[in-house]
């Protein structure tokens, strides 16, 4: 059974997110009428509220690239702040965009919203934006403040995109130096060792060639001999690896693994609990509920594990539990995340303690960040030199043995 996000509207006028197990969309859908509710749209809920990064998919509507989202968004907030309809403020954008997917986008948008369709709705007719984005749209029609709305999550989109960068550039040279060290074991394996091969073949007839020289040789004699089948199978290996993690079983299983990953687990649980304070606080910050926003929120969990872990919040927000008791029972947040919500909760400002954690965990991942490249690359210059220092000994060792044994380097 797959999950599917799914956006409806109850029997009373509010418009709810819910998250439906069912064998595929259109029974999912047909199982939701069946119940009473105006089905608006049914999405995979793979993909989640990770579209935030990037935005869009390869498609019928094309891709709109993460600049091109954030400078509309900015560009509409600020026109809208000087009046301007938001009709109006649509046709302007797309007139001026230099980008042709968002314009198709725009202009799609523009013709739902002569046709009476609201903004929210038209967005999320799309199938490329994020649900938090059409979730605070929806939230500033309601309440009218439709350019504080965009102003807040143009915020959200920049700490995100910065957050998103920073682990980019801090993980780009510890994967060149291991693409480096790939090609550099490659080269010496398949060209250097069987050339020096013909070399031993008379040295060190009586003693013998020296073990490392041996278990070298050997697998760099395999390797060159049999390449032909061997890197087939080794890329169509890698390749359906690479399918079955795609898969939602293989996907979860590699989220799991890497959880309980030294260092690497616990950036990645403060990453996400930043990323759903930040969302969640944008969400509250629109007029939307608290159980909603969790729902919402919650779907940006990119490790599918801590998502799953997550699914009995909801229920218990329902079910009237205070909103800290229900978090704890998801078994993964920070203790310390938990007592700072606490203190919002009973506070009354629970929205900004949600920004107050998000900062805070957002300080302690480039912390954690920075840990793991600083162990890292010399974990991988440490395997380069292991490498070609095994390489030389096998190289040199015999020739070693062969000057120290003749006549001018053995006993008299």
């Amino acid at each position: 059974m797959a999950e599917f996000i799914c956006r409806l509207g109850t029997p009373s006028g509010d418009v709810i997110t819910r998250v439906v197990e069912s064998s595929g969309s259109g029974e999912a859908k047909r199982q939701l009428e069946s119940e009473g509710f105006k089905v608006f749209t049914v999405s995979s809920a793979e993909r989640g509220l990770s579209a935030v990064l990037p935005i869009g998919s390869p498609g019928k509507k094309g891709r709109v690239k993460q600049g091109d989202f954030l400078l509309f968004n900015q560009q509409l907030s600020a026109l809208l702040r000087a009046g301007i309809p938001v009709l109006q403020s649509i046709g302007l954008l797309r007139n001026r965009s230099g980008s042709e997917s968002m314009r198709r986008v725009l202009a799609d948008v523009e013709d739902k919203i002569k046709s009476g369709i609201p903004l929210s709705e038209a967005f999320e007719s799309q199938g490329i934006f994020p649900k938090i984005y059409t979730a605070s749209l929806l939230s500033g029609e309601k309440s009218g403040a439709l350019d504080n709305v965009l102003e807040r999550f143009v915020n959200y989109l920049k700490r995100s995109v910065g957050v998103s960068r920073k682990l980019r550039g801090a993980l780009a040279y510890p994967a060149f130096l291991l693409v480096a060290a790939t090609f550099m074991v490659a080269f010496l394996t398949l060209y250097i060792v069987p050339r020096m091969s013909d070399l031993f073949k008379g040295i060190n007839a009586n003693q013998g060639l020296p073990t490392v020289t041996i278990v070298v040789l050997a697998i760099s004699t395999t390797v060159a001999t049999n390449i032909w089948w061997l890197l087939p199978m080794v890329l169509v290996l890698g390749f359906a690896v690479v399918l079955y993690f795609r898969t939602p079983n293989g996907k979860l299983l590699l989220h799991k693994f890497l959880l309980k990953l030294p260092i690497v687990g616990a950036l990645i649980r403060q990453m996400t609990m930043a990323q759903l304070a930040r969302s969640l606080s944008t969400l509250l910050s629109g007029g939307i509920t608290v159980p909603e926003s969790w729902d919402i929120a919650s779907q940006s969990i990119n490790n599918l594990e801590l998502r799953r872990l997550s699914q009995a919040v909801l229920p218990l927000i329902r079910e009237g539990r205070g909103f800290t008791e229900a978090l704890g029972k998801a078994n993964w947040l920070p203790e310390l995340a938990l007592d700072m919500i606490g203190i919002g909760e009973s506070s009354g400002s629970l929205r900004e303690m949600l920004d107050e954690v998000a900062n805070f965990y957002d300080a302690e991942s480039e912390v954690r960040l920075e840990q793991l490249t600083t162990l890292l690359e010399p974990l991988i210059l440490l395997f380069m030199a292991g490498i070609v220092i095994t390489i030389l000994l096998a190289i040199y060792l015999p020739i070693i043995q062969t000057i120290s044994s003749g006549p001018f380097g053995g006993k008299k």
